[in-house]
């Protein structure tokens, strides 16, 4: 039986888990994705993903530890969410373009009766990118379930990432080695 509830549906973090060698199972109750006013981003990347791992506890009777993960996109203080549409991806590419930006990961896990959650932050600098390649990217790879409308480990941040500060499997969705040691010391 998995060790771990991963209350999250995202690819990228059930991938990066298992390259982690975690046992772990999905289970994800629907949250709104929404904060109280006043937050700091990093803030709220983690009041979200403390509100999916909470869903998931709520309708548990586990003794298993719960991991939620939130992450988004701010440029100049503004949260840049996933694209309602095409026209909005290219809108969010178009801001990024050129500019250095944070990619935020919010993470909580809750085990018995204890609370761990922190945030990591990884600054992400696009090369300027040219509008054939922006329309490109969205139409083959339709990043509409991607804060700011982008995948690192996809053709966009191969050919339009100019450099990053930070951790690069924050950027994809979860800063596996800070999980890591956040699960050792909740087992402690």
């Amino acid at each position: 039986m998995a060790k771990y509830i991963l209350a999250s549906a995202s690819p990228r973090r059930k991938q990066l888990l298992e390259w982690a060698e975690i046992d772990f199972e999905i289970i994800v109750e629907h949250t709104h994705e929404s904060y109280p006013f006043g937050l700091l981003p990093e803030e709220v990347a983690v009041y979200i993903a403390l509100q999916k791992a909470k869903a998931v506890s709520a309708t548990r009777d586990s003794n298993k530890t719960i991991i939620g993960a939130d992450t988004i996109v701010v440029l100049n203080n503004e949260i840049i969410g996933k694209p309602k549409n095409r026209e909005d991806a290219i809108s969010i590419l178009q801001k990024l373009s050129g500019k250095i930006h944070q990619v935020i990961t919010g993470v909580a896990i809750l085990a018995k009766a204890k609370e761990q959650c922190f945030s990591d932050i990884t600054e992400v600098e696009f090369h300027s990118l040219s509008q054939q390649d922006i329309e490109f990217y969205i139409d083959k790879y339709k990043p509409y379930d991607k804060a700011g409308a982008y995948a690192i480990q996809e053709w966009i941040g191969v050919i339009g990432i100019k450099r990053i500060n930070g951790d690069f499997y924050n950027v994809m969705g979860l800063p596996v080695s800070k999980v890591v040691q956040a699960l050792k010391n909740a087992s402690m």
